[in-house]
């Protein structure tokens, strides 16, 4: 149960190596060797035996992220967790409740892994060392698609992980899928949609890609691509976008949203956020309080942590933080403005939106006086809805959600 004396707190760990780049990928990741991967964990152990004021927390999560988290050893993540154990001291189980539903269960603590880094023994040790979530990289059930994205892997390769992984024990399992690739189509998608749904995971995440400026892909779909000569995809090929699987287009893309939706809903998988589908209880508690503002402290190279109204942000630079320089931080104090729009923005990206007692109650002032007039304009166009004493986006305002929730920043 919660210890109602102390504070919640969600735990992130970055492991910030992978493989290889894939071509859409501008996250802190990088190929590494054994011996950079060992003295990383060794720094890691001690930023976490550094942190103070652990003893004002308990722990409701830990998640592991990157990068490519399952390219370390098995052991690597239990010394991991055993430091992070000495210091919070994790308990036996909690009770949850950021979903459709309240249980008993043990903490939740997630590793994201990539097919292709996976092997039985991994995933044994996973479990003897309390990891209970996987999150799957898979992105697609074509090969081709995975191809053109980079990915080290096949859809059989994350057929056969995603099989270990049952058969070792993890019975929470998150895919992660990526819609709106380069040559997809609706019939594509809809082909990855029912193979991963046959596999019945508890969670699917399911984004568009974006594409990012710094990547190989934006060289090909970004602003003013074809200009020059375009080169650096992860498998080593040089293409100019004439020569490159075109993106879909904007009806295209549209209609892969709704098929997303229906089909996930159609197989017991309820969404909960704009990009997140869930069986119920089965929630990320993790990223649920990311969106409910629950503090939380990050570790690892260019990881973040918030703590009450301090935030706080790593060091990018590896050779900075194999040398144990944790004092290279950016730091920022909150305003209430600051936490005003991050409790709108975040909080309505969850199907059950905002709470406005809560709201109320947190900032010392109606929820309905601070946004008066984006309120009455949201209303007026269809976007948002009240009831029950909570607000949140309609069906509509969900479709065109970022342009909403830019409504709620204050000057």
């Amino acid at each position: 149960m919660i210890n109602r004396g102390k504070k919640q707190l969600g735990i992130y760990v970055h492991i910030p190596f992978c493989v290889r780049k894939c071509n859409y990928c501008d996250f802190l990741s990088a190929p590494a060797d054994a011996a950079v991967r060992h003295a990383y964990v060794e720094r890691l152990k001690e930023e976490i035996c550094r942190f103070e004021g652990a003893e004002q927390y308990e722990a409701v999560s830990v998640f592991f992220g990157g990068g490519t988290p399952s390219i370390l050893k098995g052991e690597e993540i239990g010394e991991i967790l055993e430091a992070l154990d000495e210091k919070f001291g994790f308990r036996a189980s909690r009770e949850e409740g950021c979903g459709s539903r309240k249980e008993s269960c043990s903490l939740e603590i997630t590793l994201e892994c990539n097919p292709g880094t996976l092997t039985e023994e991994k995933l044994r040790i996973y479990r003897e060392q309390g990891v209970n979530r996987l999150s799957l990289g898979l992105q697609s059930a074509d090969n081709e698609e995975l191809r053109l994205l980079g990915r080290i892997h096949t859809w059989e390769e994350f057929q056969k992980n995603y099989e270990q992984a049952r058969a070792e024990g993890f019975h929470n399992i998150n895919v992660d899928l990526m819609s709106a690739l380069p040559g997809q189509t609706l019939d594509s998608w809809q082909r990855t949609l029912d193979k991963v749904l046959e596999l019945e995971p508890e969670h699917i995440s399911a984004y568009s890609l974006i594409i990012e400026e710094g990547t190989p892909f934006y060289q090909i779909y970004g602003e003013g691509a074809g200009k020059e000569a375009h080169g650096g995809l992860s498998d080593g090929s040089r293409m100019g976008p004439e020569k490159y699987a075109p993106l879909p287009d904007e009806d295209t893309e549209r209609e892969m949203y709704y098929a997303t939706e229906r089909m996930l809903k159609e197989a017991g998988l309820y969404r909960y956020e704009i990009s997140n589908y869930a069986r119920p209880g089965r929630e990320s508690i993790h990223n649920c309080g990311y969106w409910v503002r629950r503090e939380y402290a990050g570790f690892g190279l260019g990881a973040s942590s918030q703590l009450k109204k301090l935030r706080y942000k790593n060091t990018d630079c590896l050779e900075d933080y194999l040398k144990g320089d944790f004092s290279k931080r950016e730091f920022l104090i909150l305003t209430k403005d600051n936490e005003m729009e991050e409790t709108m923005y975040l909080g309505l990206r969850m199907m059950q939106g905002i709470d406005l007692k809560a709201f109320e109650a947190a900032f010392g002032v109606p929820l309905e006086i601070v946004y008066r007039k984006e309120l009455e304009r949201l209303k007026g166009q269809g976007l948002i809805r009240m009831e029950k004493g909570r607000l949140s986006l309609t069906p509509l305002g969900i479709d065109v959600s970022n342009q909403v929730l830019a409504a709620f920043l204050l000057d």
